[in-house]
């Protein structure tokens, strides 16, 4: 099973989120200079909030693009998930979308902030299916 890398606010939403797949998480940091220096060798699927009213320019947290700059970190992301408000309508997870995108490895599933118990199964489900196909 991959392990589950993932930025979260001060708010901590994209956190509680992650904790309740029960695998192993790994958090990129806060600070934007931690982030940048910040290094993880595993297999991974990233969770990305996304941020700005869900406007394309600043969607992706800049901790997240500061770590996805460096090409170690990207060569081992497998898949993204995004989180994110549906009051952004049709912006809803574009951070997901941007980031699966430039990555070329899928968007696995699109949660509105803390998720219900049944976007928590469909995410292991896809997740479990995921590592399958590797």
């Amino acid at each position: 099973m991959y392990d589950v890398v993932y930025f979260s606010s001060v708010s901590e939403n994209t956190k509680r989120l992650v904790e309740k797949l029960g695998l192993k998480t790994v958090r990129i940091p806060l600070k934007s200079d931690e982030a940048e220096r910040f290094t993880y060798d595993h297999d991974s699927v990233l969770v990305v909030p996304t941020y700005g009213s869900g406007e394309e320019k600043t969607s992706v947290p800049k901790q997240v693009i500061k770590f996805l700059n460096n090409p170690e970190n990207r060569k081992h992301i497998k898949g993204v998930v995004a989180t994110g408000n549906t009051n952004f309508g049709e912006s809803y997870g574009l951070a997901g979308d941007i980031v699966a995108k430039k990555l070329g490895v899928p968007l696995l599933q699109r949660i509105e902030i803390l998720g219900t118990p049944e976007d928590i199964e469909q995410l292991k489900e896809r997740l479990n299916k995921l590592w399958e196909l590797q």
